[in-house]
């Protein structure tokens, strides 16, 4: 176990802030460190693969390749099924299921494909014992992942079990919530480090469930991803108990008050109470201030001007307040009781009003801030009226989006012309 091929699938995009991540965590370099299309290769001991479910933010999960091979049809995936010693893994009396995920494969059935490794592990075990493993489709105690390309197939072995943005803190959610691994390529993608020689605030103003907002506390506090949060490995043939108490108690010592002030802020009341019950669980309740507030209206939550980082909210999401994360229903219920939501909700489909309402909000008010905006909306700077010094592609699952970069610049924002919305000029932020 002290030379395993280990693969760390990510979201496309993210993969050079991955490999740095890795080093940071192994001090693996070099041709023991390699970043692939989707995710980082490395060469690594089976310590180091504990070590990166507990720290990693940005991997998907921490696999073991167990077999690569070329292949034509499914009988060739049989064999090299077979030869895997799984009895090195676990034992009969766990349950397992097969994943199967392929580009371009030239079979017809990605499902006989994944039941002629199923079979093949079977076979090994009652061939070596003579009883055979159940599967276990819904909570299986191993997962066993076959990729196919056009050629090739690798097989591999699950040491993190539920996905690691699954970090085991977020109960309270919205309806469209951003993952924990996105949301710390955000943040590693604007370079924001509260752990350096000068560090400065952060700040989401639309903060939802406060998934950006936790997961930078979480940094600054020297918390691991996945500290409250079981993994697949402690199901494992290979696992030690005495390693991973070792491990753990290491990464507990290292925690520490944050030393940089982190806020959130959101419209919606509702969010914000999931975000403080989140943030209690996650362990930086005190790490992080969490607010309610309209983002076209809040004021900077320090002196020093700091970075903001958000996920802006589209769509049914906004109301010409900022309303984000309230829908149409619950904002109809708020006027009908009578509270105060702001001005009324004459904005553009495209929520083209309510940015060019924030961009203008920040040039007042938020001279020095640096602003980083994840959206799938190419054309959102020409929105705002403002010019990105940084454009940074990243996808969030199927979607392509953009990170882009907005130093903000003390000036008045020129009014568009009525009739020239579309084509007036534009100032530089």
């Amino acid at each position: 176990m002290n030379q395993l091929q280990l693969f760390l699938p990510c979201a496309a995009g993210v993969e050079g802030y991955l490999a740095d991540e890795v080093h940071a965590i192994t001090g693996l370099t070099g041709q023991d460190l390699l970043v692939g299309r989707g995710g980082v290769l490395l060469r690594a001991s089976w310590r180091e693969a504990l070590l990166l479910n507990l720290h990693s933010r940005l991997a998907q999960r921490v696999l073991v390749q167990l077999a690569h091979r070329p292949y034509r049809s499914e009988n060739d995936l049989y064999a090299a099924a077979s030869d895997v010693a799984w009895e090195i893994w676990f034992t009969t009396r766990q349950t397992f299921k097969v994943e199967v995920t392929a580009q371009h494969s030239p079979l017809q059935s990605l499902n006989f494909a994944g039941l002629k490794v199923k079979d093949a592990v079977a076979d090994r075990f009652r061939a070596k014992s003579g009883v055979r493993p159940d599967v276990n489709t819904q909570w299986p105690d191993v997962r066993i992942h076959l990729h196919l390309t056009t050629d090739e197939a690798t097989i591999y072995i699950d040491t993190s079990g539920e996905p690691l943005f699954k970090r085991g803190w977020r109960e309270d959610k919205g309806d469209a919530p951003l993952k924990e691994t996105l949301a710390a390529a955000m943040i590693a993608a604007s370079g924001w480090d509260p752990l350096g020689d000068n560090p400065v605030p952060l700040y989401d103003p639309c903060c939802g469930s406060g998934t950006i907002a936790i997961e930078a506390a979480q940094i600054a506090c020297r918390i691991p991803a996945g500290m409250v949060r079981r993994f697949a490995f402690e199901k494992l043939l290979p696992f030690q108990g005495h390693v991973w108490s070792a491990i753990k108690s290491e990464a507990e010592s290292a925690i520490q008050a944050s030393a940089v002030p982190i806020f959130g802020s959101d419209v919606a009341f509702r969010m914000v109470d999931f975000a403080v019950r989140n943030a209690e669980r996650a362990g930086v309740a005190d790490a992080v201030q969490l607010r309610g507030g309209d983002a076209l209206q809040r004021m900077p939550p320090s002196e020093q001007p700091g970075v903001m980082l958000l996920n802006p909210p589209y769509g049914e999401r906004i109301a010409a307040a900022g309303a984000a994360g309230r829908n149409a229903g619950e904002r109809a219920a708020d006027r009908a009781q009578g509270m105060a939501v702001g001005r009324e909700e004459a904005h553009t489909e495209d929520g083209g009003e309510f940015f060019s309402q924030l961009a203008t909000h920040w040039k007042r008010n938020y001279s020095g801030w640096t602003a980083w905006m994840l959206t799938p909306d190419l054309k959102l700077p020409g929105k705002m009226r403002l010019k990105e010094s940084r454009r940074v592609p990243m996808w969030n699952g199927p979607i392509e989006c953009r990170m882009f970069r907005f130093d903000m610049i003390k000036g008045a924002v020129r009014e568009r012309p009525a009739k020239a919305a579309d084509t007036g000029p534009r100032d530089a932020g």
